[in-house]
């Protein structure tokens, strides 16, 4: 329904619909494992790279990009509880949420704290990305981040939640998009 809401909503949520569609694929076990042998034997493998890697260097990006990609997923989630608190006149106070959930048994995360200092900062937010201190910690994150979704596109390994929360965090930074590549698909 998360998804669906998104839609309804036109709230953009790439991180979680990924997440969705990496579930359906999962689903797929059957299909998967013929197109593996497919591919396998027009000599396609499972690693399509050999570019060496610092293991120890990898490890502290992954840290990195995970992080930076789980800001965009509650900046999403966020955004999409803001949005239909605005559709339905409930005037939910996102920071008293994040309390909320804290104390909670299901989201007991410590990152909701920070959450909450968000938007104690400013309970107008636009979006958790443009908090001072989320934005700082995305910057310092982002190279190592751009590394990961890198190696491993070029590994033919998916990553579609941290892809998809790099392609949002990149489209929402910007003043103007590629609307006329979009354009040009259709």
């Amino acid at each position: 329904w998360t998804v669906q809401q998104a839609a309804e909503l036109s709230v953009p949520a790439p991180t979680i619909e990924s997440s969705l569609d990496a579930r359906f694929l999962s689903g797929l076990k059957d299909e998967r494992v013929q197109a593996a042998k497919v591919f396998k034997a027009g000599g396609f493998g499972d690693v399509l790279t050999d570019q060496t890697v610092d293991k120890k260097q990898l490890i502290d990006d992954v840290r990195k990009a995970l992080y930076a990609s789980k800001i965009c997923s509650y900046a999403q989630g966020m955004n999409l509880i803001r949005a239909k608190s605005m559709e339905k006149g409930w005037g939910l106070k996102l920071g008293e949420l994040a309390r909320i959930w804290k104390g909670g048994c299901i989201i007991r995360a410590i990152f909701l704290d920070r959450i909450k200092q968000a938007y104690d900062r400013n309970a107008d937010l636009a979006n958790l990305l443009v908090d001072p201190e989320f934005a700082k910690e995305i910057i310092e994150r982002q190279s190592a981040w751009r590394r990961v979704v890198c190696l491993a596109i070029n590994s033919g390994i998916s990553t579609p939640g941290m892809s998809a929360s790099l392609a949002y965090f990149d489209s929402y930074r910007r003043e103007r998009l590629p609307a006329n590549l979009v354009q040009a698909q259709r």
